[in-house]
């Protein structure tokens, strides 16, 4: 579950990171009683309007400007709530935003000069282990840093029955070339963050920049924040925070039905049971010359109405050229599959794109005959290659 920039700095303030303060706006008037409100806290006078997305690379979509008086921040507020964001992660339409986030400001003059780092935790799955990944490149793509300057990108791995020791934190903040009270800072700040991490069952912390400040103070700039979906049972606090107005209107429906979906760009709409199976089956696309249009998991009871509820979705993209149920028959019999596709295309009415149907395991003879003597517009296959085959004849 991915959370905006000011939820995930909340849970953050929460374990004790320092973080740059702010005051979530729905509308221009909210933003400037925001801004006042926020000059009385903090003393600033600058004040940054942050839209409020599930992206990256705000700034460079116009998400991300500074508003040097509460004229500008009504201004511009007015300006970025409402529109379609385009940032190099959102598709080609944008994202709407619907909310900002107003923001002190953090680069003041001082006795030194601001410094911005890169710091993120999550799983190393090559070790099985949490990793801090961190640089002095702050600011930037970090995907840009480790193409162009891999040299400055540092990891340091965690072993979960101890968790970070204090010469781990200490080893950060001394490749970050700090020193002082700025030292001092850093190691807290690591600190506090891994334990936000774990203690709140994240699966991903992604702070850019870290910001050193001009009085040596170490604190959060921006968030990102991914909990980890099946700890939220832990998390009964978290819950409120999905902002479904981010997600796809598809993959929501989808988890509201129990199916486990997502949505792609491609062309042929795929219903499967089992994840591994589900990755194979894109790969049969891929190499029949299509395009997955989808990842779709019906699970283990592949029923009539949970294949008509999968049928629906997949027939909601008007991408979708054709649809490949691929199912293995262990825990659920083929031939209760079939009679599930039968039922559900005859309640359906008419659907006009062609449906190839693989059934392998219990029963798939049966479920192939059933299939073959339907009267319905489907193609039966036994084998892999033979759905592919089939895969690749309709969309020619």
């Amino acid at each position: 579950m991915n959370l905006h920039e000011y939820q995930g700095k909340e849970i953050l303030s929460s374990f004790g990171v320092r973080i740059q303060r702010g005051i979530v706006a729905q509308n221009a008037q909210d933003a400037v009683v925001a801004a006042k409100h926020l000059t009385s806290e903090t003393g600033t006078s600058w004040y940054v309007v942050k839209a409020q997305i599930h992206a990256g690379g705000r700034g460079k979509g116009g998400g991300v400007k500074l508003a040097k008086n509460l004229q500008e921040v009504e201004e511009i507020a007015g300006q970025i709530i409402g529109m379609n964001l385009i940032t190099p992660q959102t598709s080609a339409a944008g994202k709407k935003v619907h909310q900002v986030l107003i923001a002190e400001d953090v680069y003041y003059p001082g006795e030194s000069e601001t410094s911005e780092f890169y710091m993120s935790v999550l799983l190393n799955r090559s070790t099985g282990r949490n990793m801090i990944m961190y640089s002095t490149e702050g600011g930037m793509d970090i995907e840009t840093v480790a193409e162009e300057t891999p040299h400055l990108i540092f990891t340091e791995e965690i072993d979960p029955t101890v968790g970070l020791l204090p010469f781990q934190a200490r080893r950060i903040a001394f490749n970050l070339g700090l020193s002082g009270n700025a030292f001092k800072e850093m190691t807290k700040f690591v600190s506090n963050l891994y334990t936000a991490y774990v203690k709140s069952d994240s699966s991903l912390f992604e702070i850019n920049p870290v910001l050193k400040t001009s009085d040596n103070k170490i604190l959060a700039v921006d968030a990102k924040v991914t909990i980890d979906d099946n700890s939220l049972f832990r998390h009964k606090n978290y819950v409120d925070l999905r902002d479904v107005r981010e997600e796809s209107a598809i993959e929501v429906e989808a988890g509201e039905l129990g199916l486990n979906y997502v949505d792609l760009d491609g062309n042929v709409g795929c219903m499967v049971n089992g994840a591994g199976l589900a990755m194979a089956t894109m790969d049969l696309i891929k190499q029949a010359g299509g395009e997955p249009a989808n990842f779709l998991d019906v699970g283990g009871t592949a029923d009539a109405a949970r294949v008509e509820a999968a049928f629906k979705i997949i027939l909601k993209d008007p991408a979708v050229k054709a649809i490949l149920i691929n199912i293995f028959g262990g825990i659920v019999r083929c031939d209760r599959v079939a009679q599930g596709v039968i039922d559900a295309y005859k309640n359906m009415g008419t659907i006009n794109v062609p449906i190839i149907v693989r059934l392998q395991g219990t029963n798939a003879d049966i479920a192939k005959e059933l299939i073959d003597n339907s009267g319905l517009a489907v193609l039966s296959a036994t084998e892999f290659q033979e759905a592919a085959d089939k895969v690749q004849q309709v969309l020619a």
